[in-house]
């Protein structure tokens, strides 16, 4: 019996030697540039007659002003390598901030904010639905509550979450979940956190780790934005989805970050991966809050779901922020437009692939 013992403890201990000497690596690419620099656009991929197409919506032209808000759309055939303009959203208005979601067949373009010449900004509550086989919109249910800079996460196929956001005057705790069978929206479990816009997050299976952006603190009548740093995960429950099970993490390395682009991965390991941004949370023209301008970070940090722990990643090949998400196919992930070297809007396309390898 002791020897049986002694042989199990070994194997384990093996195992787990194993398991922990395999460390994860990205390889960066670039593809075709998109036919216009946009930055803070909303991005998905979704598959049309079996091939990957890659999609930018909306977002903020190389001019930087409220003139350069724009509704611009576009889509990248990943086999041919060739972009396409593509129709813009039916009302003709151009948004900020938005997010973008591709669930079952269909892209779902959530909320962001309008600006006018005035700087007026009004947080838009409006969903548009994109068919990418017909090339068609369609408007659907409005949120609840109007959110931009919003952290969106699909579950089952089925659900969209908006986790957190800013509404017009101030950050907001709520957790909006869209069906997308019913076209129905729902308040599920709120974010604990301190509200938080421009956080990042990524989702595998029903478990998100969100990490990050921008709060308000209002000081004599007047809010003055700060870095909010901290890192959470969200387990949802699978007999209840409006259910939502937070727990606090340690903080991720580095400082920070402010729209970040972030995504979830499944091969080789589970984890969700973050990428870029900037600790200094600025307007949307890139020039900080602090009037000092933002520059990205190029550091890259994930967190594994095998282990419980933060990874270091390396670097993004070229540094950016301004970003909505990340664009994900079986072919790798997609990093479109944003922000780079001195607040400049670029065209462009950014892809890495996860690799395992061992340490030994």
């Amino acid at each position: 019996m002791k020897r049986i013992l002694l042989l199990l403890s070994f194997l384990i201990v093996a195992v787990a030697c194993e398991q922990t000497s395999q460390q994860v690596s990205l390889t960066w690419s670039e593809e075709e540039p998109l036919p216009k620099a946009i930055s803070n656009n909303a991005v998905a991929a979704a598959q049309v007659d079996g091939d990957w197409f890659l999609y930018s919506f909306l977002g903020l032209e190389e001019g930087k002003t409220f003139d350069d808000i724009s509704h611009y759309a576009a889509r990248y055939d990943v086999s041919a390598g060739v972009w396409q303009k593509i129709p813009g959203v039916p009302d003709s208005v151009g948004r900020l901030a938005s997010t973008a979601e591709y669930v079952n067949g269909d892209i779902y373009i959530f909320g962001g904010y309008t600006v006018d010449e005035e700087g007026n900004e009004r947080t838009t509550e409006h969903v548009f639905k994109y068919d990418p086989v017909a090339n068609t919109y369609e408007r659907v249910a409005d949120m609840l509550l109007p959110v931009e800079d919003a952290v969106s996460l699909v579950y089952d196929d089925r659900y969209v979450y908006l986790v957190s956001g800013w509404n017009n005057t101030n950050s907001v705790s709520n957790v909006q979940m869209y069906d997308t069978q019913t076209n129905s929206w729902e308040n599920v479990t709120p974010y604990p956190g301190r509200p938080a816009f421009g956080h990042a997050g990524g989702i595998v299976g029903n478990t998100m780790v969100l990490a990050d952006g921008v709060q308000a603190i209002v000081d004599e009548g007047e809010p003055i934005f700060k870095m909010s740093p901290g890192s959470i995960k969200g387990e949802i429950n699978p007999e209840d989805p409006t259910q939502i099970s937070w727990t606090r993490l340690v903080q991720h390395p580095g400082k920070a970050r402010y729209r970040m682009a972030a995504v979830g991965v499944e091969e080789p390991v589970e984890m969700v991966v973050f990428i870029g941004g900037s600790d200094n949370p600025y307007e949307y023209n890139g020039i900080g809050y602090n009037n000092k301008p933002a520059f990205a970070d190029s550091t890259v940090f994930g967190y594994r779901l095998d282990t419980n722990e933060w990874v270091d990643l390396g670097t993004q090949a070229t540094p950016s922020m301004d970003h909505r998400s990340v664009a994900k196919t079986d072919e790798g992930f997609y990093i479109i437009g944003g922000m780079v070297n001195d607040q400049k809007v670029t065209d462009m396309v950014q892809k890495f692939t996860v690799d395992l390898e061992s340490s030994n």
